[in-house]
């Protein structure tokens, strides 16, 4: 599978080279980078097609990843599922259930047909105590959650700093709200005192949960993967929640969002309705100062619809600003720095700050208590039914308010 990721990497590629000539021509047309009804659906088609692979080329790495955790969940009952069907793995496991079941050591027997590879007894969850009411999960399968949740949030993606607390109790972080500057004394002169200032940033773990309710039926009968099913649905759900907030939260009960803390770097020019220009965005890169620019956590974030208005954009030496990525699980990259997109970013509009970009890992995101996703079978006893419910603690701010993440705005009118 891994070569045919690389073939849709080269093929998205070619996508984009052909999108480029499509945008060149264009120009030397002496059109003004203006399209013709045909070129535009040309490149519409180029740009859909490089969308489409990504989506595609992301589902063949999951796939890779749900086929290595399948291959480990099955050690532990002694299958590798790599294995033919006559090497004998599965009906050695099965004949040291039938030993068992024949010495009276168990007092249910289940033989899968030959070749099957339905394993109704591999468990993920596991029960606590009666008074708990409730299942855990192990490692691999909160690695699932987590990443879910990551995929969802372009914040997250992006590389903040994360702090993982066991409680939730509010904590303070240091911020720096400016430096100290020198100055030019004459010999023998007084030395101007020049103190950098200091504030605190609160972080606090505000609560983002769901439950599900699933039939014992579906939970013992199901022959897909129901708890890969509700690890995308649970990371994604809280993910969703949480990511909105982190984007655009207000601070008021609630995380305050990197776009709501970040300072204006560029404005954009009137008449376009909230549009930026190649101009534009690398103002907005020399926005913010080297030291954090140059950080390996600096990145750009912005919503897809806005990307695809970047592709066509370049610089004065006639490159383009967006560039492609040749690699696996590699983002692309603007201006030689990544780009993540986010849907909760604001599109391009008048006075919307529809692109960020500085040093991401200046934003702290706090998270409480971890991951919390808990099963109960006495919940709704009565109806028979198992509930899950899934709960994550919070928050997030920018710690440096100096200017280590800058926005475009689009102009006013």
């Amino acid at each position: 599978m891994t070569a045919l990721i690389d073939q849709l990497i080269e093929t998205r590629a070619r996508a984009w080279e052909a999108a480029k000539e499509i945008n060149e021509r264009s120009i030397a047309d002496g059109a003004d980078g203006t399209l013709t009804a045909e070129d535009q659906a040309a490149w519409d088609k180029a740009n859909s097609d490089i969308d489409a692979l990504d989506v595609r080329v992301k589902a063949l790495i999951d796939a890779e990843q749900r086929s290595r955790d399948l291959e480990a969940s099955l050690k532990p009952f002694g299958v590798d599922e790599r294995k033919s069907d006559g090497d004998g793995t599965a009906e050695d496991g099965e004949a040291a259930e039938v030993r068992k079941f024949l010495a009276g050591e168990t007092r249910s027997l289940n033989v899968s047909p030959k070749g099957s590879r339905s394993f109704a007894e591999a468990r993920d969850l596991s029960k606590l105590s009666a008074g708990a009411g409730a299942n855990t999960v192990k490692t691999s399968f909160h690695d699932k959650l987590i990443a879910h949740m990551i995929e969802v949030s372009g914040v997250l993606n992006a590389g903040p700093t994360v702090l993982q607390t066991t409680s939730g109790e509010q904590i303070q972080v240091p911020k720096t709200t400016s430096h100290s500057t020198a100055a030019l004394i004459a010999e023998a002169g007084t030395l101007t005192e020049s103190d950098p200032a200091f504030g605190q940033v609160p972080l606090d773990a505000y609560k983002y949960a769901f439950s599900v309710q699933v039939s014992t039926e579906l939970v013992t009968d199901t022959s897909v993967d129901l708890l890969g099913y509700l690890a995308m649905q649970a990371g994604r759900a809280c993910g969703n929640a949480l990511g909105a907030h982190l984007v655009t939260g207000t601070g008021t009960s609630q995380p305050n969002g990197i776009v709501t803390a970040a300072t204006t770097g560029v404005t954009g020019g009137t008449g376009v309705t909230g549009g930026f220009t190649a101009d534009n965005l690398i103002d907005l890169y020399f926005a913010v100062i080297a030291p954090y620019r140059n950080s390996t956590s600096c990145a750009w974030i912005m919503r897809d619809a806005t990307l695809a208005q970047v592709r066509k954009l370049k610089d004065l030496n006639d490159q383009y600003l967006w560039q492609p990525s040749y690699q696996v699980g590699a983002p692309d990259a603007l201006l030689g720095k990544p780009v993540f997109t986010d849907p909760n970013v604001a599109a391009t509009a008048l006075n919307a700050k529809s692109v960020l970009f500085g040093d991401i890992s200046q934003y702290f995101v706090r998270l409480a208590g971890g991951f919390r996703f808990e099963r109960s079978d006495e919940f709704a006893f009565q109806n028979d039914l198992v509930t899950f419910r899934a709960i994550l603690r919070g928050d997030g701010d920018l710690v440096d308010t100096t200017g280590a993440v800058k926005v475009f705005v689009g102009a006013a009118s």
